[in-house]
């Protein structure tokens, strides 16, 4: 008969888990991304709005600067493209071409730092109006459809009263986070 000594052990090695133990671990995975998922996801739909709301602010600071040089803001057709390409005189659309060559010659640009105009984090240009249409006031007007790239939806992103969603903190051309919407409308819409 063999007895075990001492030195020898009964369960020596182990190459492997068990099925319930695989079973546990993965219960235990499905739980948490279950618990973490929906916050990352919300966490980039809020994190796309701000960034959004950011672009918007530095096309604004962009429009002012060229304003200053040019001393007025590229029209509706010119669009955004203004900032980064001096717009030429036949673009220009202006009925005195003393006027326009010289808003051309004292375009100062390009007035972004990259050599195109980016997209929205969703991949859609960014829209842009000038005269504005949508408020009294004389500031260009600049918005993004949102994440679901259609106009006139709850989700635009607007500069001239922020994102139409109350809920996303829609707080206005400025985007500044202590100023509520309806302070904002009325800054803007009053001009």
């Amino acid at each position: 008969m063999h007895r075990p000594t001492r030195h020898t052990k009964r369960f020596s090695t182990r190459h492997g888990f068990t099925l319930t133990e695989l079973l546990i671990v993965m219960a235990i995975l499905v739980l948490l991304v279950s618990m973490v998922g929906p916050r990352l996801l919300g966490s980039k739909k809020k994190a796309d709005i701000n960034a959004t709301k950011t672009q918007i602010g530095m096309f604004q600071a962009a429009l002012e600067r060229y304003a200053i040089d040019v001393n007025r803001f590229p029209n509706t057709e010119e669009g955004l493209d203004a900032l980064v390409t001096e717009p030429g005189d036949s673009d220009r659309g202006d009925s005195d071409s003393e006027s326009s060559s010289s808003s051309s010659t004292s375009w100062d640009g390009p007035y972004l730092k990259q050599n195109t105009l980016p997209n929205d984090p969703w991949g859609n240009s960014y829209g842009y109006e000038f005269p504005p249409k949508h408020s009294k006031s004389e500031q260009p007007e600049i918005w993004s459809f949102g994440p679901d790239g259609e106009e006139d939806t709850d989700d635009d992103i607007l500069s001239w009263t922020g994102d139409r969603d109350g809920d996303e903190g829609g707080d206005g051309g400025s985007f500044d986070d202590d100023r509520s919407s309806a302070e904002t409308a009325s800054t803007f819409g009053d001009e």
